[in-house]
């Protein structure tokens, strides 16, 4: 018994066989699953306790080019997968995506300052009031410059509209919170 998949292990425990169709309905989830496997970094792909054969699948998998070979490629992927446990599978690509959206929301955040700083002088004290850590004169002459740059004619985003980005963006990262040390860092939580 210890051989079968675990969702036919689960239906021999219950006494209750699954239907075909919920049978294809988990196959392509577990297919779903490991190709969003697929997009995992390796250092985080080799973090999760997989056996050897579904990593060399997905190694194989990322490596293939055509689109039936994918397929068939995936289709193996969700069958070798059938005898792992997919909760734990799940959580880590679900964490991956999260992190990633998060950083996508900072990077569209301090496209939104840094636009707003080269508009207007308000966007100025707006952003030192939010984050009084800012050095104020080194924002102050990256705006002025960055405001000059693009007033050239013909001229592309220079070196100070790239500096004020980045200056904003490591702002935006350094908030507390941000990435949850919000409540390692705050003094009502020394209970």
């Amino acid at each position: 018994m210890d051989d079968l998949p675990l969702s036919k292990r689960q239906a021999a425990i219950d006494g209750i066989t699954p239907s075909r169709n919920e049978l294809k309905k988990q196959m392509q989830d577990l297919q779903e699953l490991g190709e969003a496997l697929a997009t995992l970094p390796p250092d985080r792909l080799d973090k999760l306790a997989i056996e050897e054969r579904l990593r060399d699948a997905i190694d194989e998998l990322r490596r293939t080019r055509s689109f039936e070979g994918k397929r068939r490629q995936v289709q193996y992927i969700g069958k070798l997968m059938k005898h792992e446990n997919p909760e734990p599978l799940r959580e880590a690509v679900a964490s991956y995506r999260v992190g990633s959206a998060t950083d996508t929301l900072t990077l569209h955040q301090a496209e939104y300052w840094r636009d707003q700083l080269l508009l207007t002088d308000d966007a100025l004290a707006g952003w030192v009031k939010e984050h009084p850590a800012t050095d104020v004169q080194q924002l102050r002459s990256l705006v002025r410059a960055a405001r000059k740059e693009k007033l050239e004619p013909g001229a592309r985003h220079g070196r100070a509209y790239r500096d004020l980005f980045k200056v904003v963006k490591e702002h935006m990262q350094s908030i507390p919170g941000a990435d949850g040390e919000d409540a390692e860092s705050d003094p009502s939580h020394d209970d």
